[in-house]
């Protein structure tokens, strides 16, 4: 079923590593997602809500669509050497954020996102034994609130709700196959602080929780020599694992802007990959424990941000490190350290629309896996290339 899926993606919002979308904006894919304590605009409401406080004193409303792009993933090995499947995505968003409620400066604001998303499929023997097809689809519905506790500190909350759903095939000629659908609707919260000491300086803190994702789906089965119905009930529980963050920006007086963000995922969470059958025949052969001991990871960003009268220029860097150890490494999820550098722009067309467009691409180095009984050789030329138009309207 799709939680696999999200088990190898095993993303929230923020997530490095695997196939996590960090970027849901122009802004963030400009900046390589090195867009929290300079988080302003209408996607504040996304990135650091607590920041919300820092926005004129109007309604922003952002529609964003990005290309995904991710390129076949070439293995050479004592088993062959094949590629999984190109893939190409259009994933759209949205971000609101409210003009002052009250007195107190109040902020609402509204996000909608793909925080996660694969998919992996190939056509060798080999391959598909164990990944035919891994397809994900992750839709999170992140509603915000921002208060300012004095005229330099201000925090935010936030509620997530992440509806999911997707595909696993596998199969062996003659021997077995799977076939699995599912899926979930599962919730957990965001924190955001925000402290400006002076005007040009920002500091800020974020924090996204846990969120454990109880799939429920079914599963067509087939064993030789034994044979399953159709629709065999299948459950399993997969942690979407906490990120924390903290940034900082800083703005010169020529207009430029430098933020670097320092961001932790808490992958240790995921341990183990185990599908429970109704049927004991397919719990038996089916619903075996996969270890999968991930470990924690760190990801660092910088982006630069250069205002020119009507036109603001953005590029950013980062360095992703893969939260998968070369002992669990599969055929789903081949993943690897990257280097992400990206550039984009916006310009502010009149008082209301201002329009932007930005593009980044995921260069992921080659990862040579040994495994006692299971994949042994490279896997290389893995990229994913992203381009974001959108358009902001102030009322």
């Amino acid at each position: 079923m799709r939680i696999i899926l999200i088990s190898a993606v095993a993303s929230a919002t923020l997530i490095a590593g695997g196939y996590a979308i960090p970027e849901s904006s122009v802004n963030a894919t400009a900046l390589s997602a090195a867009y929290v304590a300079n988080a302003h605009g209408a996607d504040a409401a996304y990135y650091n809500p607590a920041a919300m406080v820092n926005n004129d004193d109007a309604n922003l409303l952002e529609v964003d669509t990005t290309y995904i792009g991710l390129s076949p993933i070439d293995f050479s090995g004592i088993t062959g050497n094949y590629s999984s499947k190109e893939e190409k995505f259009l994933v759209p968003s949205f971000h609101y954020t409210s003009k002052k409620l009250g007195d107190n400066g109040a902020r609402f604001g509204f996000s909608i996102t793909a925080p996660a998303g694969l998919s992996k499929r190939w056509d060798s023997a080999v391959a598909k034994a164990s990944a035919e097809e891994f397809t994900l689809q992750a839709v999170e519905f992140n509603p915000s609130i921002a208060v300012a506790l004095s005229d330099k500190v201000s925090m935010g909350v936030g509620f997530r709700v992440i509806s999911s759903e997707g595909i696993v095939k596998a199969s062996r000629i003659g021997v077995y196959s799977q076939d699995m659908t599912g899926n979930a609707i599962n919730y957990g919260y965001n924190l955001a602080l925000n402290y400006k000491p002076v005007a040009n300086l920002s500091l800020a803190a974020t924090y996204r929780s846990k969120v454990s994702l109880n799939e429920e789906g079914s599963a067509d089965l087939a064993y030789s020599p034994a044979n399953f119905s159709k629709n065999v009930p299948v459950s399993v529980s997969i942690p979407i694992p906490a990120t924390f963050n903290l940034a900082c920006a800083y703005t010169f007086d020529t207009g430029t802007t430098v933020e670097a963000v320092y961001e932790r995922t808490y992958w240790s969470s995921y341990k183990q990959l185990k599908f429970d059958y109704t049927n004991a025949t397919a719990e038996a052969v089916f619903g075996s424990i996969k270890p999968k001991n991930w470990n924690d990871t760190n990801t660092y960003r910088l982006g630069l941000t250069q205002k020119y009268d009507r036109w603001v220029a953005m590029a950013g860097v980062a360095v992703d490190k893969t939260p998968v150890p070369t002992a669990t490494l599969g055929y789903e999820l081949p993943d690897s350290d990257a280097i992400i550098a990206s550039l984009g722009g916006r310009y502010q067309i009149d008082k209301s629309w201002n329009i932007g467009l930005a593009g980044l691409v995921d260069m992921k180095k080659n990862r040579e896996v040994s495994q006692a009984s299971g994949i042994n050789g490279t896997f290389s030329n893995a990229r994913a290339y992203l381009v974001t138009a959108g358009i902001e309207y102030r009322f």
